[in-house]
């Protein structure tokens, strides 16, 4: 029939003579790609952090796996392994206790470089003028302790302390014995127990400090008896 309805195509089969329709293989590739790097590809996907996560449970799941083939019974041998672990350490910590900080620093009056008693002095009164009171007495404290070796009645020693410092200088100068160890008492307080002083305790421990510079010693002789 001539009016029939050209559809734009051949219907006939391609001949074995013409090549197929074929598209290259990068394109195709470049263009699969496009398509599915497309957000609505992902939506459901883990985040990095997910994915980071189950990384790490693998290779933990791993680890377990490698450590029960080398342990006898397996898995099995591996929890009995872990137990007795845990409960060593569970003894070791009750017998020795919570490990112990190292104190960053010991009780000692002096803990830097040798000063002489009127550096001490210097510094005390720079921080009193600044109305840091704490500084202030322990800098006193020490110029108290400095002059009394400068002035021979106290043996100088590396590492004493306040306390000790206060009774030794008691017994050449027991007159000032109680004065000395409230202000070693001070010094303790402030240095070691973090607690605040204030302006009368630093004025009582300069007067105490000039007080001792005029004070003749009360020398003893060997007997003990005082001259």
């Amino acid at each position: 029939m001539s009016g029939g309805l050209n559809t734009g195509w051949s219907a006939h089969p391609l001949s074995g003579d013409e090549p197929p329709v074929t598209i290259p293989r990068v394109p195709a590739r470049e263009a699969a790609e496009r398509e599915l790097s497309r957000s609505m590809y992902h939506e459901n996907d883990p985040s990095l952090l997910q994915r980071a996560l189950d990384r790490f449970w693998e290779w933990v799941g791993d680890l377990f796996d490698a450590a029960s083939g080398a342990t006898p019974g397996g898995g099995l041998g591996l929890a009995v392994l872990a137990l007795v672990v845990v409960l060593l350490l569970a003894g070791l910590w009750w017998r020795l206790g919570a490990p112990r900080r190292t104190p960053t620093s010991s009780n000692a009056l002096f803990a830097d470089r040798p000063r002489s008693a009127a550096e001490h002095r210097a510094t005390a009164e720079s921080h009193a003028a600044a109305q840091h009171w704490n500084q202030a007495v322990q800098e006193r404290m020490r110029a108290l302790v400095r002059s009394l070796e400068e002035r021979a009645l106290l043996d100088p020693r590396p590492g004493r302390t306040a306390d000790e410092a206060a009774t030794e200088a008691g017994l050449v100068l027991p007159t000032h014995k109680s004065q000395l160890h409230t202000a070693a008492r001070d010094f303790d307080d402030v240095t070691y127990g973090g607690r605040d002083t204030d302006q009368q305790a630093y004025e009582r421990l300069a007067a105490l400090d000039r007080d001792i510079e005029r004070t003749r010693p009360a020398l003893t002789s060997p007997s003990g008896a005082a001259e």
